[in-house]
């Protein structure tokens, strides 16, 4: 029996970022302001390894770190492909910057064994840093690229895909193990069909707390104890209207005012 590769895809439950609301005392998103979703950059991500599979054979597993309510995320994801999924919930992982969410998910991939392939999105819309996953191949010892706009081959050896960094586009080869975060442009997220959401809710969700992890990790790096950044104050800057003068005068004295203005400005010298 040919060996199926092991994919792990990481997922986060994020709201609509047009609907959400900001709450700036504590420095954060008010999540229960909008609804929750897939991050878009991770329905790439997850069909992806979709394609994978259905290419060569695999078994994806989605793993999430969030509030309990995530696992309605989890549940789309298998209805999207996915195997099975696991939630990691628990109020020591709350607060966590994108250091000490990658420490949680790396633990969370020791804990479930060994892996080919782990899949992320580029970003988050919530965050917008591109840290964690690149944070997690860190963690595990595993090479990674980012960035990747196509998958051009696979087998269960290694993953051939194009980059781009900067201004230059890269082809590079990765050997398993290893890690890959995917742009929207790498592919087209699939819609799950009735039956496949249907599906998804027959499927359990195994859910892990922090003592789960603790074989593999030292849990006061989790959560906000393990972030060594935080908001300190957010705030909407004043924007500043256009400024206009308005000049009734000759031409002659027009150009001089206008000079004046401009060497007051340094624009002019």
């Amino acid at each position: 029996m040919s060996k199926k590769l092991s994919i792990v895809v990481l997922i986060k439950q994020v709201p609509e970022i047009e609907k959400v609301r900001f709450d700036y005392e504590t420095g954060r998103l008010d999540r229960s302001s909008a609804t929750a979703v897939i991050n878009p950059f991770d329905l790439n991500a997850l069909e992806a390894g979709v394609e994978i599979k259905e290419k060569i054979g695999g078994v994806i597993t989605a793993l999430s770190m969030g509030p309990e309510k995530a696992e309605e995320s989890l549940r789309d994801a298998v209805a999207r492909g996915a195997d099975q999924a696991v939630l990691l919930t628990d109020a020591r992982f709350a607060g966590a910057d994108t250091l000490a969410t990658s420490y949680t998910l790396a633990s969370a991939i020791r804990t479930l064994g060994t892996f080919d392939l782990i899949i992320c999105g580029e970003k988050t819309i919530d965050g917008d840093t591109a840290q964690v996953g690149p944070e997690v191949a860190e963690l595990l010892g595993t090479p990674h690229v980012a960035f990747v706009e196509q998958i051009r081959d696979i087998d269960k050896e290694r993953i051939i895909v194009k980059t781009k960094v900067g201004r230059r586009y890269h082809i590079i080869e990765l050997k398993f193990p290893g890690l890959i975060t995917v742009t929207k442009d790498v592919n087209t997220p699939r819609l799950p069909t009735l039956r496949d959401k249907l599906r998804s809710r027959k499927i359990p969700v195994t859910t892990w707390r922090a003592d789960n992890l603790s074989g593999v990790a030292q849990t006061e790096f989790f959560g906000l104890s393990g972030s060594p950044t935080w908001v300190a104050r957010v705030y909407s800057p004043l924007g500043e209207k256009r400024r206009g003068q308005i000049i009734k005068s000759t031409p002659e004295e027009a150009v001089k005012i206008i000079m004046d203005v401009l060497k007051n400005l340094n624009i002019l010298r």
